[in-house]
């Protein structure tokens, strides 16, 4: 039966959603049938990060894996 397993994480912040991901599949032993990923748009943060050229500062995007899986 397939089941399905959510990863979210932040942008910049890959490689430790990418250990947490590996982690788990290694740990659960699950055979894996599709990933799937997305980042969202990036929101507009107030003061919190040096300005771009454009004078906006936007906060880091959040990063959503989807695991189809079998056990």
């Amino acid at each position: 039966m397939q089941q399905i397993k959510v990863f979210i994480g932040i942008e910049g912040d890959q490689s430790v959603l990418e250990r947490e991901v590996n982690t788990w599949i290694e740990q659960n032993k699950v055979k894996v049938v599709s990933i799937q990923g997305n980042i969202a748009p990036q929101t507009l943060a107030r003061q919190e990060l040096p300005a771009t050229s454009t004078g906006r500062t936007f906060r880091p995007s959040d990063l959503f894996i989807l695991i189809v899986y079998e056990k």
